[in-house]
């Protein structure tokens, strides 16, 4: 499969000055496909997804649920009254007695207390310890309210199926049809568990991916059970947590299975350095215009307008190179000295970095290496050079 390069551009134009030549820069953002690890034969074009899960439930199972809950409580109400009116007698029966038992240690302390001078008791009433009775406040009854019915909160809960979990599950760049790309995956109920007041949770779910019938993937995820809140788990709303789990699965093997064989979209950006003087520099001008502007030609699903956009784009890296063999390195006074050959071979090597074009990019990166002899760098510019070499080498060849 072919991919196409999907480019968004934007630009944050800003400025700098070098000697006689004007350079400027601007910052194009755009959208580049990340080629797979494994990048399968063209003739591979569709994908099938299979989910086995516990998960059935619909909105009206819950809506159901929730009035069988409310009928629940309707007609458990009396019971709840009755427990709670026999609860308050009994704390009325226990406040009596905490009060008898108030009084006795009052009048306790109150004889021992008697029987100290007048100094001792001066002090201790001076300090606030002289025998108070201290009663107990009365138990006050409060009436249960009677249940109310609330209309259960759907977004709190996991009501998906197989098929929607199939559905959320796609390799991007195939077309979901044939199982050329056979994908399995097996997710068992989430399981919460206590330890040291937390949280934790895990979910075994396996993944079997068949290649044109042949197995290629077999693994298994979220086994081990990992930290979820560090409240226990009769604090947790389980319904909500279990929903934000479930898509976490699910995100989890969408990344496993694009990383493998899909084509995704991923911003990249790339800074093109432009000398603006009239005259002198017009083709070098046409060049950066060319460039610029066919990046932001690309299209995400247009690939005739893409090749087109290709072409033109390197009608400016032409120049580019062509005017490398003009430069007068050793003459600073030369209209295409070593500051011009500076900014071509920063622009040929981000551009390259930027569409993962590691031969080129490491080609200009070789060539300003070459001629750093006769080329000054700034503290900044040597900087950037480093982050460029860094780019290049982590690019795969």
């Amino acid at each position: 499969m072919k991919p196409n390069l999907i480019c968004l551009a934007f630009l944050m134009p800003f400025s700098a000055t070098l000697h006689a030549q004007n350079i400027s820069s601007e910052k194009i953002e755009f959208q580049l496909l990340k080629q797979p690890q494994v990048v399968l034969d063209e003739s591979i074009k569709n994908f099938k997804v299979t989910v086995t899960s516990p998960y059935n439930l619909t909105s009206d199972d819950v809506i159901k649920k929730s009035k069988a809950d409310y009928q629940k409580a309707v007609n458990d109400y009396g019971s709840v009254v009755a427990g709670s009116e026999k609860d308050y007698q009994q704390k009325l029966k226990d406040y009596d007695g905490d009060v008898q038992k108030a009084k006795d240690k009052y009048e306790t302390e109150s004889t021992q207390f008697k029987k100290l001078s007048m100094i001792e008791r001066l002090t201790l009433t001076s300090d606030g310890k002289n025998p108070k009775l201290v009663l107990p406040a009365k138990p006050v009854y409060y009436k249960p309210q009677p249940p109310v019915y609330v209309e259960p909160n759907l977004n709190n809960y996991t009501i998906v199926d197989n098929n929607v979990l199939a559905s959320q599950i796609a390799v991007t760049g195939f077309t979901r049809g044939d199982a050329d790309i056979d994908i399995n995956a097996d997710i068992k109920q989430v399981n919460f568990q206590d330890n040291a007041g937390q949280t934790f949770v895990n979910q075994p779910t396996k993944l079997v991916v068949k290649i044109k019938g042949v197995e290629k993937v077999n693994t298994s995820f979220f086994q081990d059970y990992v930290f979820l809140s560090s409240s226990p788990t009769n604090n947790i709303n389980k319904p909500l947590e279990e929903k934000n789990h479930l898509t976490t699965v699910i995100k989890s093997l969408n990344d496993y299975i694009n990383n493998l064989y899909g084509f995704q979209a991923s911003t990249k950006s790339v800074k093109i350095l432009s000398v603006k003087n009239k005259g002198k520099y017009d083709d070098l001008e046409r060049a950066d215009i060319y460039v610029k502007t066919n990046l932001r030609k690309l299209q995400p699903t247009n690939s005739e307008m893409n090749t087109a956009a290709f072409a033109n784009m390197q009608k400016g890296i032409d120049i580019w190179t062509q005017t490398l063999s003009k430069v007068e390195y050793k003459n600073d006074k030369a209209d295409f000295n070593d500051k011009i050959a500076k900014y071509i071979y920063f622009n040929l090597i981000n551009l390259n970095v930027a569409l993962n074009k590691r031969a080129e990019s490491e080609k200009y990166l070789n060539l300003l290496q070459d001629n750093l002899v006769y080329i000054k760098l700034s503290y900044d510019e040597g900087n950037e050079l480093k982050r460029m070499e860094k780019e290049v080498y982590q690019l795969k060849k």
